[in-house]
């Protein structure tokens, strides 16, 4: 696939992966059923709401995989198409995806009042983690090769 970039695509080597995950998700941006909700709750937390509306349980699947979230459902038609004077209520299938950063875990998932709601949290490790550097003071006389010394050893 070829898009129209800012960048050229062809002067990054070996991004290929990267330019079709964006138009996967640049394509994906126009799909708006179903109507969702992403929420931030705190720094490392987050809800993905999605309306759900003539769907249960039985008939949504949730998967993780390579970063990627993905909520499909499907379910079997409730009367003949050709009974309803008028439709307004859509429960058509759907595939909707969400790319996670590195970090982010699935941590729960519940269906209340025909809204879906998806917990994420983002979890460093701790090397990724803030560090505090603790600084040690010397009193006295020293010389810098001595102080030097000091910061390498364990």
């Amino acid at each position: 696939m070829t898009g129209t970039y800012a960048l050229p695509r062809q002067a990054f080597i070996g991004f290929d992966r990267m330019f079709d995950q964006l138009e996967s998700i640049h394509s994906q941006a126009k799909d708006t059923y179903p109507p969702h909700n992403v929420i931030r709750e705190s720094e490392f937390q987050y809800i993905v709401e999605l309306a759900v509306a003539g769907f249960n349980e039985q008939d949504i699947s949730i998967e993780i995989k390579d970063h990627i979230l993905t909520v499909t459902a499907q379910r079997e038609q409730r009367r003949e198409q050709s009974k309803y004077m008028h439709k307004g209520i859509s429960a058509r299938k759907f595939k909707k995806s969400f790319r996670l950063s590195e970090y982010t875990e699935v941590r729960g998932a519940e269906m209340k009042d025909g809204i879906l709601a998806i917990g994420l949290e983002v979890v460093l490790p701790e090397e990724k983690r803030p560090q505090t550097i603790q600084i040690n003071s010397h009193k006295g006389k020293q010389n810098d090769s001595t102080s030097t010394k000091r910061l390498f050893s364990n």
